[in-house]
């Protein structure tokens, strides 16, 4: 009996998973709530354990995004060892000889799936195939062509057996779809191999054995050879078994008027190279589901909303000589550090519940104002941005929220914080000044309506009582939603937090 095992639901908020690691092998035994897999979203990681003990059976491979509720694996319950495919393969290369192919069944069939062919494409089309319903084909030999919506590419066989098609031409697969299966031979020589070796005699091979691959010519090169009019055979192959690729056929196009060039005088110079300097290597990585969902959720909050920026400066001496003057006893007390973020998050409470339009958001056709502040702070961490939320900091102390900070960017930066530390949310601070920044236009969290960009501090000549004096200046950024923040209280908000910044006893005194 196989149990199939799906992916589980880990939020309200997702509906996909990518698969980041397997635990267990396929066909290794596993036990009832051992972890086999490793999942993430795009918000935390997650943990897949086995629901039943027996033989484990992966159905979506490491790399694979796949939704909510679809099969990820099977376990095989049954306590017979005679399952495992290493005790059956003898009876059954005894019972069913394949007598056209020369050679003996192994009992295993090879899952053939649909394979990775571009980071940008997530299904292809079956084009033709090569080879018939159950035809003896060899390692490697080209058995389909499949065509995305960019590019024909060549399915080779993964072993050597007898063909069982599973999708049928003119039929549209996702990335890592079964395609077909291979009965397993050993010993196979597919009546394939002679059609292929005149050409293989005409035409040398790159790694000196001849196949049906040598003087053959791919989909993409065979049409660019007939429109220049140049058969495959004479040009020099340098794909797989002197194949002969897109590239050869580019480059056989060049050199048809080699003759000419060698009768013309030595001479001739020939045009110099382009100067390269050190290495030119070139790394890919395919994006996280983290990486993913930020990038779709950044574009989409600037095509859906009316954003608009607004700034100002702050004069932030009297904060830091506060906190100079009594950042050792705070710390001696409260066991934390007395850091900028807890002023800039009174503050921002304050002017919230002054101007609630940017402490509000729109649900359809409606606007929710929310009489609560839960401040989000955007944190890098080692996978990607996240946003962790410090509930009702209208509420909190200086300490309260400094240690809320702590521990939320702890848990950020170990990959720890679980869904609930990562939504709501009804307003954002970003700190980029920590790495350097002056000044930028930070993009709104949605569904938030605003979101406060703090820069570096930076001493300048400002004018205080008609004199000129050196001041650490900080510019301040205010990033809001148009429909629903007007100018009065957008530019009204970032007045009113210059002003309790400039002058932090108003903090404590409430006003």
């Amino acid at each position: 009996m196989s149990l199939e095992i799906k992916v589980p639901s880990v939020g309200e908020s997702i509906s996909e998973v990518t698969i980041a690691q397997w635990l267990k092998k396929e066909g290794e035994q596993v036990e009832m709530d051992e972890v086999i897999a490793e999942l993430e979203s795009d918000k935390a990681t997650f943990e897949l354990t086995a629901e039943a003990s027996g033989t484990l059976h992966i159905k979506a491979n490491e790399g694979d995004t796949v939704e909510i509720g679809v099969v990820i694996c099977e376990i095989d319950t049954s306590a017979a060892p005679a399952t495992t495919a290493s005790s059956t393969p003898a009876p059954v290369a005894e019972s069913a000889p394949a007598p056209t192919s020369g050679g003996d069944k192994t009992g295993e069939i090879l899952e053939m799936k649909v394979p990775t062919v571009g980071e940008s494409i997530n299904e292809v089309t079956i084009s033709t195939w090569e080879k018939k319903e159950g035809e003896v084909v060899e390692l490697d030999q080209v058995i389909a062509e499949i065509e995305s919506d960019k590019a024909t590419f060549e399915l080779t066989a993964e072993a050597s057996g007898i063909l069982h098609i599973v999708a049928q031409e003119g039929e549209t697969l996702e990335i890592g779809a079964l395609i077909c299966k291979i009965e397993v031979m050993e010993g196979v020589s597919s009546s394939a191999a002679p059609a292929a070796q005149p050409a293989a005699a005409s035409a040398p091979s790159t790694s000196g054995n001849e196949t049906y691959a040598t003087g053959h010519a791919s989909p993409a090169a065979a049409k660019i050879l007939s429109e220049k009019g140049i058969s495959a055979s004479d040009v020099n192959g340098t794909g797989k078994d002197g194949r002969v690729t897109k590239e050869d056929a580019m480059k056989a196009e060049k050199s048809a008027p080699a003759p000419a060039k060698a009768a013309a005088p030595a001479s001739t110079p020939a045009p110099a190279a382009l100067p390269t300097f050190g290495s030119r290597e070139q790394k890919r990585e395919k994006m996280t589901s983290l990486r993913k969902t930020i990038s779709r959720r950044l574009v989409s909050v600037k095509n859906e909303t009316a954003m608009l920026t607004t700034f100002n400066e702050v004069n932030m001496k009297p904060i830091m000589d506060l906190r100079k003057k009594y950042k050792e006893t705070f710390k001696e007390k409260h066991e934390v550090g007395l850091g900028f973020m807890s002023f800039f998050a009174k503050a921002s409470c304050m002017a919230l519940q002054e101007w609630p339009a940017v402490n509000a958001m729109i649900d359809g056709e409606e606007i929710v104002y929310n009489e609560f502040c839960d401040i989000s702070i955007a944190v890098s961490a080692p996978r990607g941005l996240v946003v962790p939320v410090i509930r009702n900091a209208e509420s909190l102390s200086f300490d309260g929220i400094e240690k809320e900070v702590v521990r939320l960017a702890t848990r950020a930066r170990e990959n720890k914080l679980t869904i609930d530390e990562m939504t709501g949310g009804t307003f954002t601070l970003t700190n980029g000044g920590i790495f350097g920044s002056m000044m930028s236009t930070p993009i709104i969290n949605a569904p938030q309506s605003a979101i406060l960009g703090m820069h570096n501090i930076v001493e300048r000549p400002v004018v205080e009582n008609g004199e000129i004096v050196i001041r650490p200046m900080m510019y301040l950024a205010l990033s809001y939603d148009h429909r629903i923040i007007d100018g009065r209280e957008s530019v009204s908000f970032l007045v009113r937090v210059k002003q309790l910044l400039e002058d932090p006893t108003r903090l404590l005194l409430g006003v």
